[in-house]
């Protein structure tokens, strides 16, 4: 779902460098929007593979998590400091490197001897996507100085993400049955190759002084991973054996380090003044609870379909169509009923049909027909594509211009999170339950309740209009 986030202007190279595009290049279109399917793709096409990854590689259902959720984490944990990164290199050198890696690091996790190593690669290819991510749009707006010609090129570069978003699962599910779970990192390379061939055509970007917050990025990577491998190690182990409280105490300890770093730091990657504003608070945690619905959601029922019930990791992949296919719709549904009612109205809607959609499916059992809970998955997707467009207007519109870069950083890192965190607490509760079925209810419980708060705090915020948060 990170493809249904509207882009906002993420580096500050792309914005001082009007002159180095050449009109509206194409060539620089297809190269940011080849690399932005390529990471929307890795976050979702793994799902639909991981039983037949269990089956090969071993490691039970911890190891599952960690290999969809070492993507997740590096690239939500590395998120806030790589547009400064894409500053200090120039977007085009930045986006460049993140290709070589990524392509580098999907090769590894493609002749992955075991789960160690599939998981080590996967921390490398988020960590690359990363960097990618606002390099890719700044591309597009050097490569596109005239405002209108923007407009129409980043409008093309969101459906990168949007036919990722829809293809991962059904590919990955046909790779796998087709050619084994391995092809689903393989594919990344020929797109790789295609996309440095066309960035060798496009002019060199500029370097702009940037600082780093490196005591807040490290004191994030820790407190996020510490975090997760708590909750993951602690659902299949106990959350009373020493490592996972000692992993669990870090996280706390870390994250306060953080929030000190941010408070007190003079160039911090993370303004905190931010949050006074309401509008800011508010939209960060529909954010993330968006992300762990729907990313939970697509995990829990992955493993559901094919062990539970027997499907192939073709079939598993189709069932997950309805749910995404109609994202990119939707979307402009979203755009349409916020500049009718107030951006209110589509987050009200979105996060309540999501949560609808969830609780319907507590009626799956061991005997539902597929093609009934492909159709129960669709309000949870289409709550989301309700969501995201109204939800990030609401949070530009309320931040001052010159922070509009960070707020969506903030957001984009916030909702990856809440997918990372989704995984490790449903993974923890299918562990812990007597049965999958159970486990599975009580995700998508967990879920729904998440999502009816966020429907209540979505209501204490201005109907339209609201003040701007503080710089």
């Amino acid at each position: 779902m990170k493809s249904l986030l509207r882009p906002s202007p993420t580096s500050g190279a792309a914005a001082a460098a009007p002159g180095t595009g050449r009109g509206g290049s194409p060539v620089v279109l297809g190269a940011a929007l080849l690399g932005f399917f390529l990471i929307s793709l890795d976050a979702l096409i793994v799902t639909v593979a991981l039983p037949d990854i269990g089956r090969s590689l071993g490691g039970g259902m911890t190891g599952l998590q960690w290999v969809v959720d070492g993507y997740t984490l590096a690239f939500a944990a590395l998120m806030l400091s790589a547009g400064a990164v894409s500053d200090r290199i120039g977007a085009r050198q930045a986006y460049g490197g993140g290709l070589v890696l990524f392509g580098l690091a999907s090769a590894a996790c493609g002749f992955a001897p075991g789960l160690g190593v599939l998981v080590a690669a996967r921390l490398i290819q988020g960590a690359a996507a990363a960097v990618m991510m606002p390099a890719s749009l700044a591309l597009v707006r050097q490569g596109f100085p005239d405002q209108a010609e923007r407009a129409r090129a980043i409008a093309v570069w969101t459906v990168g993400g949007a036919v990722a978003v829809a293809a991962g699962p059904v590919l990955g599910g046909a790779l796998t049955a087709s050619a084994g779970w391995r092809w689903i990192f393989f594919v990344n390379l020929p797109a790789g190759v295609l996309a440095l061939a066309l960035l060798t055509r496009v002019p060199a970007s500029p370097r702009l002084p940037a600082r780093l917050d490196v005591l807040g990025q490290v004191t994030a990577v820790i407190a996020m991973g510490a975090l997760t491998y708590g909750v993951i190690e602690g659902g299949d182990k106990g959350f009373g054996r020493p490592p996972v409280v000692v992993s669990l105490l870090v996280a706390a300890v870390a994250a306060a380090v953080f929030l000190a770093a941010q408070a007190k730091g003079s160039h911090p990657m993370l303004p905190l003044p931010l949050f006074r504003a309401r509008v800011v608070a508010v939209s960060l945690v529909v954010g993330f609870m968006l992300n762990a619905a729907y990313y939970g959601g697509v995990f829990v029922f992955s493993l559901y379909l094919q062990q539970e019930r027997g499907q192939s990791a073709l079939h598993a992949g189709v069932l997950f169509i309805p749910m995404t296919a109609l994202v990119a719709a939707v979307n402009l549904a979203s755009a349409k009923l916020a500049s009718l009612f107030g951006p209110r109205v589509p987050m009200l809607a979105g996060q309540l049909t999501g949560a609808a959609g969830l609780l319907a499916l507590l009626a799956v059992g061991a005997h539902t027909a597929p093609w009934a809970v492909a159709a129960l998955m669709v309000p949870v997707g289409l709550g989301g594509a309700l969501t995201v467009p109204a939800l990030t207007a609401m949070l530009l519109d309320a931040v001052p211009a010159d922070r509009a870069g960070t707020a969506s950083a903030v957001l984009n890192t916030g909702r990856q999170v809440g997918g990372a965190l989704a995984v490790a607490v449903f993974g923890a509760l299918l562990t812990g339950a007597n049965t999958f079925l159970t486990g599975m209810r009580w995700s998508m419980l967990t879920a729904a309740a998440g999502l009816v708060l966020t429907a209540g705090a979505t209501l204490t915020l201005p109907r339209n209009r609201h003040r701007r948060a503080e710089a």
